[in-house]
């Protein structure tokens, strides 16, 4: 699919323009893009059907650039714009803090067009001297071109794992056995390359059809056993076929992680055994191999789920037969964030609880935003009340699926949530979260966070760290005491499942899940489309060693309403 490579062309588009100081454009292409990269079809389909301007925020000029790109490989108005303006924005906007404008400023006065120039002027000191910069942002600046560096061919999760999977499910009728390996394959948040492993009497048929896939870009390596190919978007994709014996040893070791398979190896020296891609051995003789589950039983543990494969506690549980029961796909029966019209989303309610439905959600909770966040849409008092009524009508039309009227309440910089009681108090479901002022220091942010997490309406904390990946570092706070203060007064910490926020991540999904603090899963949708997305909250929830009982999607509606009544 061309889908990211062609929101990366109109992202390049609204970045320039801004440094132009054109209004309104850039929005417009911003949020084109960002509908065309969480489609879930192939845009080149779309555009056959001649349906690009349904996509939206691709109106008549957008839709007329897809087109010329789709039909030409070129884009004349970008190329227009980088003669105009040649400076390097896509890496440049990657350093956290940089935004066009600032780009802009750092182009025309110190002759900024690309990390090196960049980080050559910081370290010269030149950046300090610009107006409405300063020592301390030139610091930053130095600090966050090195973290952009190191995220430099990363891609998120959420946008390779659809098209890994539509690779195997290509590939599957034509072998025995495929499956998907590496950091893909533990649902990392983000990937470097995909891997495919998998076992097939016929080689070579299967790697003509690899390496022929329409969404390839280019053939980089074709061979009888390993290829690989880089598709339209940048994504790097290998295929490895194996011997059907070593499938399960392949897999795991393919799978890694590498901490995790350096100490899988330790316990196999010390048994006696040599463990590599092609088996476990004791000698010259293989004990183990065709698949997982025997690799590591004959190594004395339970299989461990890919996901917590990272060497941090789950060897040691697996061989003491303590590994947790993790949240499964099938037991989260609904989403608890989500968008509409009525605030910043492009559907309407009834459009929402539609596609829950295609996704067999029991319910689901609308929570639009409030308040002063126009930016976004926030609703009013009486929009509120108008949205109840139309929740309610909406309730007696289906009976297969509850629908939570919620709102997301924005956290003031005093820790004050910036709506009335009155106006919390009429919904089912309060979500609060910090929109604004990320900047501040670790004791002040606690400090801010508690204070909401206190409020007497607040359910769930959403977002909670409010990073964006590759593009926003996450808020500074005291994650113990921000889940001890949520544990103390019944608040549930979310892992927002949109791909670029995964928030809460992993790390403090177990900090939860050990101090006993409940968990939900909202994919923050704000487009039928992204309700998909709730499947990368529970990959988030499984790396965390959640259970179902850790995660409330997992609960009946009955059980939901009690904790919302708190």
């Amino acid at each position: 699919m061309k889908n990211q490579e062609i929101a990366r062309i109109l992202y390049k588009i609204a970045d320039l323009l801004e440094m132009e100081g054109v209004d309104f454009k850039p929005q417009a292409y911003r949020k084109a893009a960002q509908n065309i990269e969480s489609l879930s079809i192939d845009i080149e389909e779309v555009y056959k059907k001649g349906e690009l301007q349904k996509i939206p925020g691709v109106g008549k000029s957008i839709a007329e650039k897809i087109k010329e790109f789709l039909e030409t490989g070129r884009v004349k108005k970008l190329e227009e714009l980088m003669k105009k303006i040649p400076v390097d924005i896509e890496r440049l906007s990657e350093v956290e803090g940089l935004g066009p404008r600032m780009i802009k400023t750092l182009y025309e006065k110190l002759g900024v067009k690309n990390l090196d120039d960049l980080e050559k002027a910081a370290k010269e000191g030149r950046i300090r001297r610009l107006k409405g910069f300063g020592e301390k942002t030139e610091k930053k600046i130095l600090e966050n071109i090195e973290l952009a560096r190191q995220r430099q061919h990363r891609f998120l999760l959420g946008f390779v794992l659809p098209e890994a999977n539509e690779i195997v499910e290509m590939l599957k009728k034509h072998v025995e056995k495929i499956s998907l390996a590496g950091s893909i394959r533990r649902r990392k948040e983000t990937v470097g390359d995909v891997d495919i492993l998998a076992v097939s009497s016929n080689a070579k048929e299967i790697m003509d059809i690899f390496t022929s896939m329409k969404k390839v870009e280019k053939v980089l390596a074709k061979g009888e056993t390993k290829s690989s190919v880089r598709l339209y978007g940048g994504i790097q994709v290998d295929l490895r076929i194996v011997a059907p014996e070593s499938f399960g040893s392949a897999l795991q070791y393919f799978t890694g992680s590498k901490e995790h398979n350096i100490e899988l190896r330790k316990i196999a020296i010390k048994k006696g055994y040599k463990l590599n891609e092609y088996g476990l051995f004791m000698g010259e003789k293989r004990i183990a191999g065709k698949n997982e589950e025997e690799v590591y039983e004959a190594l004395g543990m339970q299989w461990i789920p890919p996901e917590l494969r990272e060497n941090r506690g789950e060897i040691e549980a697996a061989l003491n037969r303590k590994l947790p029961k993790l949240v499964g796909y099938e037991e989260v029966k609904g989403d608890l964030q989500m968008h509409t019209k009525w605030s910043d989303g492009s559907n309407t309610i009834k459009e929402m609880i539609e596609e829950a439905r295609q996704l067999g959600h029991k319910f689901i909770a609308i929570t639009d935003h409030v308040g002063s966040l126009k930016v976004a849409g926030g609703m009013d008092e009486r929009e509120v009340l108008e949205q109840a009524k139309e929740i309610e009508k909406l309730r007696e039309a289906y009976d297969d699926i509850y629908i939570f009227h919620g709102v997301e309440a924005n956290i003031m910089k005093n820790g004050e949530l910036d709506v009335s009681n009155n106006l919390l108090k009429q919904v089912d479901v309060v979500l609060a979260s910090v929109h604004s002022a990320f900047r501040m220091e670790e004791k002040e942010m606690t400090t801010r966070i508690i204070k909401a997490i206190e409020h007497e309406y607040v359910d769930i904390l959403a977002h909670p760290t409010c990073r964006i990946i590759q593009k926003r570092e996450p808020i500074k706070v005291d994650m113990e005491k921000i889940l001890q203060t949520a544990k103390d007064n019944g608040v549930i910490m979310e892992i927002n499942s949109y791909p670029d926020r995964l928030d809460l991540n992993d790390i403090h999904v177990k900090l939860a899940v050990d101090m006993g603090v409940k968990l939900s899963i909202g994919t923050d949708a704000h487009r039928k489309d992204h309700l998909q997305y709730y499947k990368l909250g529970i990959a988030v929830a499984r790396r965390g060693w959640a259970t179902k009982e850790d995660i409330i999607n997992t609960y009946t509606v009955e059980k939901l309403q009690k904790i919302f009544k708190k």
